[in-house]
């Protein structure tokens, strides 16, 4: 039984070690590709949230090309 587990060891040893040799190549432009990724997505939410900020602060403003109202003086 003792020869069977360590059969399977082995087994399952070269398995991981041949994909990993396999993937190896391929891994570090894949990493490189997912930061990329990462860093624009922040990049894109860094820039929606500022104009959303611009919109929200541009509707408090008031108008500078209406002329205002003057206030009704009471007699």
């Amino acid at each position: 039984m003792a020869q069977s587990d360590t059969a399977a060891m082995v087994k399952n040893a070269v398995g991981v070690a041949g994909g990993a040799a396999l993937i190896a190549p391929v891994a570090p432009p894949l990493l490189h590709g997912l930061a990329g990724i990462a860093v624009v997505g922040l990049g894109i939410f860094a820039a929606g949230s500022l104009v959303f900020k611009a919109a929200e602060a541009f509707k408090g403003m008031d108008n500078p090309l209406k002329p205002k109202e003057e206030p009704k003086k009471s007699m």
